[in-house]
């Protein structure tokens, strides 16, 4: 089988539709406490906007990932207080390429000299982290945002240079 060809691109390039496909899928609400209400393309150019101004304030930001012209999701780095937090939000057909996409994201991101850590933030519907410790994250506390408790895990550049 062919190697499949994963482009990052902006999410304003990704149709409002696939993102609304994607953020009203209940596989993937269920493990977004954050998300409430229903999520339609007027919410979805909110959003949109709100990702996007994330990339003029900060320099970098989330991209959109696309494969053979579909939407895979979208992730990457979004500051949450003094830390840059790496989210990973795929449509259910593309969890196979999470790690793949993962570790092009921490790539990217540790490119960038003034990075020295990243921090994931884990709800409790996502159960157990083996995964993250896996792949060099320790965990950092617990991290209440509106009122939703998420497990705090932390990536430092050299932990992510061995794996």
């Amino acid at each position: 089988m062919a190697r499949v060809e994963i482009e990052f691109v902006r999410l304003t390039e990704v149709a409002p539709a696939d993102i609304v496909a994607l953020l009203d899928d209940p596989a993937v609400r269920g493990h977004l406490p954050l998300a409430s209400g229903r999520f339609d393309e007027g919410a979805c150019r909110g959003w949109v906007a709100a990702k996007e101004a994330i990339w003029d304030e900060q320099g970098y930001g989330p991209w959109g990932f696309v494969a053979n012209g579909v939407f895979l999701g979208w992730g990457g780095p979004q500051p949450e207080g003094r830390d840059v937090d790496v989210a990973l939000v795929l449509h259910k057909h593309a969890w196979g390429l999470g790690e793949r996409i993962y570790r092009e994201v921490i790539r990217r991101v540790f490119a960038d000299p003034e990075r020295d850590s990243v921090t994931v933030l884990l709800p409790p519907t996502r159960g157990r982290a083996h995964a993250l410790l896996r792949l060099g994250y320790s965990a950092d506390g617990e991290v209440e945002i509106d009122g939703h408790v998420f497990r705090r895990f932390r990536l430092v550049k050299s932990a992510a240079e061995r794996n």
